[in-house]
Parts: structure tokens; C-alpha cells; sequence
């Protein structure tokens, strides 16, 4: 399953982790956060923007293999994950 995405084509059975999280900027130190943890503390933060992570790193490596599908707004991702969404329905 190939998900054509604005970075390029994605391997979805590949994949090990697929999951949406936020960059914050909290004083200057930027950080990538759960979007659970936004919905909580998102207030307290500067939320720079919404991601998507296709994650291909296999279990018990030390090298990390992520492909990250950027979203200016909420909204984008939720539109992206529902079209990821669609590829596991059938």
C-alpha cells in the first residue's frame, strides 16, 4: 500500500509506528509532543505545527527511520490521517 503524500510516495506496509504529534516551542526549546499532550498543555506552548510520523525503524535498532508529513493546522492533519485511514479500511 503506497499513500502518495506531499513528501512523496510512503510505504504503508512497512511501516512499524504510524502516529500524530506536535512541534511545540516552549521559550526557545522546540520539541515534538503527543498530540494527547497538546490538548492538555497546548495553551502553555507555542504549537509551531501538526505532524504526521511514519515510523520504518525496525524493533531494537538504534537507528531511527521517520518520514514526517507536516501540517500547518489541526484540520490538515485529521484530513491526512483520514486519508491514511482509508488504506487499513478495506
Amino acid at each position: 500500500m503506497i499513500y502518495k503524500s506531499k513528501i512523496g510516495n510512503l510505504d504503508l506496509n512497512k511501516i512499524t509506528r504510524l502516529y500524530p504529534a506536535v512541534i511545540v516551542d516552549s521559550d526557545g526549546e522546540v520539541a515534538e509532543m503527543s498530540l494527547e499532550w497538546a490538548d492538555l498543555y497546548g495553551e502553555k506552548v507555542k504549537i509551531v505545527k501538526y505532524i504526521l510520523v511514519f515510523d520504518y525503524t525496525p524493533h531494537n535498532s538504534e537507528i531511527k527511520d521517520k518520514k514526517i508529513v507536516e501540517c500547518d493546522t489541526r484540520d490538515e492533519l485529521v484530513i491526512v490521517m483520514n486519508e491514511v485511514a482509508q488504506f487499513f479500511q478495506d
